[in-house]
């Protein structure tokens, strides 16, 4: 039996996480093995802390060169399609470069506890293959980190991507040779790869944000960070454990570290808005209303502005209707759960007003859950319009702060000083602490672009380019970058939608892009200075109309010090994107120079 055909035989069994990785990961090794990968067997053994790697590769292996027509960087949702696309179009000169031991990409790396998905599994999955619809059933509304971890294993096997890929391998450098049209593409293991297009499939939160507390290397403790989980679990029984950070990675593991550890600080800066999940079993009628009406689904989600059909997106303004009767509304979607709140007004996102009257009921939804007025209080945010950060889905975040062991800290009233030898030191006292886990997000979008040394005409610097923040032309592709594509990068919706829908929109299109290119015996590809100067004003004006710019979010990277405070990804919604992307396509692909340049 294999890992994918346990998980779909227990359907109403809690996961036993444990056993489901220690049995993933036998699998995983066989198949490495079988591919002549031996070299990089996981080396067994706890990670005291949080800088290791999970993974290291057990020898050296001489470096590698590969001449192909695809190159690209990233063996999670992205980087997936990417591969089965072209497999399915017959594309064999292909090479996927994964800094992972396997695939899965944030799934490989998020395995902190609570770890899932914050759409519904169904909706959050592919939809480009009806034969890979047909034979996966999820087992749970919310997946969990190990059956989507499953999942893409599942994708990878199906398509055949294993002997295409190098894992463990971390891309140093990509540039452009303007004379042969070619990107070159250098790794940490000396491999180069030179291709004619480059497709960098890096994730929009793939690079976590690195803690910069003064005394963190003179901990005695053991120090986790939630983007980086060692992969065989952590048990905090007895433990006297601090969290530092809550967000969304944070808002899932801190019931289940409390559960297990003596004492739990959990020391908030910034409160969160979050709402529950209500997960449990996949409802079997859903699934079944799901199969028989999946392709009018599916398109509706393309269509909308989320690219989630559960949220169910109404015309209805919150000023249009009495107090009651809203109330009501934001009842019914408080109990449908995840993001259908989001739904329930058309003007929450744009009207101060309007958005009041959503951090109105949620603040009273707080307040009835945790006992502790005071406490209540502090969880509540104040600085920022609801659901202008990223809106966290929870099970059983707020009563978690009716536990005895679990202690909330206010850091923006005590800052953290420092880490010291045994523990953690605010402005008001020390806190003696076991186990520190860093649950302080990423360097979204940028992060990951920015990590690699991308060259682009005249050896022009990538992260040069976006010193003052990212700049680029429907978010795909950057003036003075030919043949280089960004899935899901800065300037698409992204981040703001269901991240499922907009990576196969990319894939789609850069796959229509290669077919108009091949046909007219072009080979080169690249955004005009002046469609990408249009593009960024474009972003920059839909965004200035809604509230999202209020907030201090990550959308900005205003979580990254120094970091230029851009908002990044497009608010106009993946329906509006894509026809704008559709309508660019049907005229030539406008905005972009076509050459036939290189051999």
């Amino acid at each position: 039996m294999t890992m994918t055909d346990d998980v779909q035989a227990k359907p109403k069994q809690a996961f036993d996480k444990a056993a489901l990785q220690a049995k993933y990961l036998a699998e995983r090794d066989k198949r490495l093995r079988a591919d002549g990968n031996e070299q990089y067997l996981r080396v067994e053994g706890h990670l005291a802390h949080y800088l290791d790697d999970p993974y290291t590769p057990v020898t050296e292996r001489a470096p590698k060169t590969d001449h192909v027509t695809f190159a690209f960087i990233g063996g999670g949702f992205a980087g997936l399609v990417t591969g089965a696309r072209l497999v399915e179009a017959g594309i064999k000169d292909v090479r996927i470069i994964e800094k992972g031991g396997d695939f899965g990409g944030t799934w490989y790396w998020n395995r902190y506890p609570g770890a899932r998905v914050d759409i519904e599994s169904q909706e959050y999955s592919y939809s480009f293959s009806d034969a890979l619809q047909d034979d996966w059933r999820w087992t749970e509304r919310y997946a969990a980190q190990p059956e989507l971890l499953s999942y893409l294993n599942h994708v990878a096997d199906r398509f055949g991507l294993r002997k295409d890929i190098r894992f463990e391998t971390r891309v140093a450098s990509a540039a452009f040779d303007e004379a042969a049209g070619r990107w070159t593409v250098r790794t940490d293991k000396g491999d180069t790869v030179s291709a004619r297009f480059c497709i960098m499939a890096t994730g929009c939160l793939s690079v976590t944000n690195e803690p910069k507390f003064p005394g963190m290397e003179t901990f005695k403790g053991k120090s986790y960070h939630t983007g980086r989980w060692p992969h065989e679990g952590v048990d905090f029984t007895g433990q006297r454990v601090g969290v530092i950070g809550t967000g969304s990675s944070a808002i899932q593991s801190i019931p289940q570290i409390a559960a297990q550890a003596e004492q739990l600080y959990v020391f908030q800066r910034t409160p969160n808005y979050s709402v529950p999940a209500h997960n449990g079993p996949i409802d079997a009628q859903k699934v079944e209303h799901w199969k028989a009406n999946r392709a009018e689904l599916r398109q509706k989600a393309r269509e909308s502005g989320a690219g989630i059909v559960a949220v169910e997106p109404t015309e209805l303004s919150a000023l249009a209707v009495e107090a009651e009767e809203r109330k009501q509304i934001f009842e019914s979607r408080w109990k449908q759960g995840g993001f259908a709140i989001g739904g329930a007004f058309i003007d929450t996102a744009i009207d101060p007003a309007a958005n009041a009257t959503a951090a109105e009921f949620v603040a009273g939804k707080i307040r009835e859950i945790v006992k502790d007025p005071r406490i209540a209080e502090t969880l509540t945010p104040k600085s920022y319009p609801f659901g202008t950060k990223r809106l966290c889905v929870d099970t059983g975040y707020y009563e978690t702060f009716n536990r005895e062991n679990v202690t909330l800290v206010d850091v923006s009233q005590a800052p953290i000083e420092a880490i010291t030898p045994t523990g953690l030191r605010t402005d008001d006292g020390d806190y003696a602490l076991d186990s520190i886990v860093y649950a302080i997000g990423f360097d979204a979008m940028t992060g990951a672009l920015n990590a690699i040394d991308i060259r682009g005409r005249g050896g022009m610097s990538l992260k040069e380019k976006w010193s003052g923040g990212p700049l680029t032309y429907l978010g795909l592709m950057v003036a003075g970058f030919p043949n280089l594509f960004t899935v899901t990068g800065p300037g698409s919706p992204s981040v703001l939608s269901n991240m499922l829908v907009s990576i196969e929109q990319h894939v789609d299109w850069i796959a229509d892009c290669l077919a108009y290119l091949g046909d007219r015996q072009l080979s080169v590809i690249e955004a005009s200075p002046e469609a990408e100067a249009g593009w960024v004003a474009h972003v920059n004006e839909v965004a200035d109309m809604t509230l999202y710019p209020k907030a201090n979010s990550w959308y900005l990277g205003a979580n990254i010090p120094g970091k230029p405070r851009v908002f990044m990804p497009y608010v106009g919604g993946v329906g509006v994107y894509r026809e704008l992307c559709n309508a660019v396509a049907a005229k030539g692909y406008e905005g972009f120079a076509l050459s036939g340049q290189g051999a």
